[in-house]
């Protein structure tokens, strides 16, 4: 028999038994979708962080203090004053601190974080003013009490009325609101970027922070290709401001745009594997399912078996026949499940605003899979099949 009667006579044997067919399928359908919705949604969370990071500055670099319980927070701005200084591969560079704090002006209060950075801020993280403007050196040098407020700030506490020349009160501390910042809107994870003030970084570091350390310095290499020389530069100033010697281990941490990409998105990356392992389980449950139908199936048509095998049927041609009905029973709940999974990302993309990446490739890659598990899982029903003895299988009833 060739491969287009052997397909054949598939089809009429599944068309035979609908419901049991379709029920067979249930588990390949699901275990299909399922791998490829939930690495979807892994990789289109990877690419979100990725993009939401570049978003969020132009050639970063961050300083940041050390990891642990006892690590001690050693950054200041004389380290900010030392790269400003020194660095010939830095373009802006700005100190920064940050707590979360309670507002109140306007209509009422409003819990935000509260931004302590510098004039160069806004050139190294994108941020656009909407309306008035950002404050000064001159304001971050005399401590001045001026705010620039994000967007979410400004509606929910100024009612969409114009804020610039309002007060807002953050702590004890009054502020004048000198501007607006343009909307970025939420990242992937759903955190507004929106909800922030900004104030001058000698202020915050006197009447938020009360502290002489800061949170990072952050700030943007010259181009994009001098990245790493622009991070080992600021390594090399840091260390000789605080005394460390070649050998010695850093006493903050340093990474470029692309560590940070990688740290944040780690944990995604390690939960798409999870999460396609658990759903590629469902699939290999499902070809049990197939060879389990199968089984009964060889065990029902045991009389259809002895016949064909009397009047000439090889054993070769018994196993083809029904190891073809097991691949393309599973190769048709791929393609079901591949378009249920196509539907689901498409939802997810359009009416819940989850952002799911599917892979063309590995679409693929779950069809033929599909396949392999009918291979895998019907061989040893056709296998049953075709051992059969054919006057034993005459006399069945």
């Amino acid at each position: 028999m060739n491969a287009l009667t052997l397909v054949r006579m598939s089809f009429r044997s599944i068309l035979r038994n609908r419901m049991r067919s379709l029920l067979t399928t249930l588990g390949v359908i699901i275990g299909v979708s399922s791998v490829i919705i939930m690495v979807a949604v892994g990789q289109g969370s990877q690419a979100a962080i990725r993009d939401n990071i570049s978003s969020m500055g132009t050639n970063l670099l961050q300083v940041r203090p050390p990891r642990g319980r006892f690590a001690a927070n050693r950054i200041s701005v004389s380290d900010v004053q030392k790269i400003r200084e020194e660095s010939t591969l830095i373009s802006a560079v700005s100190g920064v601190v940050r707590s979360s704090v309670t507002a109140a002006g306007g209509s009422g209060y409003w819990t935000t974080t509260a931004y302590g950075a510098e004039s160069a801020y806004p050139e190294i993280r994108n941020w656009e003013i909407a309306s008035g403007e950002f404050f000064t050196d001159r304001d971050n040098a005399t401590k001045q009490k001026v705010a620039v407020i994000g967007s979410t700030v400004a509606s929910e506490l100024f009612d969409g009325a114009d804020p610039v020349g309002q007060q807002l009160r953050l702590g004890n501390t009054p502020f004048q609101i000198i501007g607006v910042l343009k909307s970025k809107g939420k990242t992937q994870m759903g955190d507004d970027q929106d909800n922030v003030v900004m104030v001058p970084l000698n202020t915050a570091l006197v009447r938020i922070e009360r502290s002489e350390f800061l949170n990072s310095i952050e700030m943007s290499a010259v181009s994009e290709d001098r990245m790493d020389d622009a991070q080992t530069e600021v390594d090399g100033i840091l260390r000789a401001a605080h005394r460390l010697t070649a050998d010695a281990d850093a006493d903050y941490q340093l990474f470029n745009q692309e560590e940070i990409i990688q740290v944040a998105s780690s944990t995604a990356k390690t939960l798409t594997v999870l999460l396609g392992a658990i759903a590629g389980v469902s699939l290999l449950v499902g070809g049990i399912g197939i060879m389990n139908i199968m089984l009964v199936s060889v065990t029902e048509r045991t009389r259809e078996i002895g016949i064909r095998l009397s009047v000439g049927a090889r054993r070769s041609d018994i196993m083809k026949q029904f190891l073809t009905e097991a691949v393309v029973l599973s190769f048709l709940g791929g393609l079901a499940g591949i378009a249920l999974a196509l539907a689901a990302v498409y939802a997810l993309n359009t009416v819940w605003s989850v952002r799911a990446d599917a892979n063309p490739a590995f679409i693929l890659l779950s069809g033929g899979f599909a396949a392999a598990v009918g291979v895998f899982f019907g061989w040893y029903p056709a296998r049953k099949a075709s051992g059969m003895n054919p006057i034993d299988a005459l006399r069945t009833d």
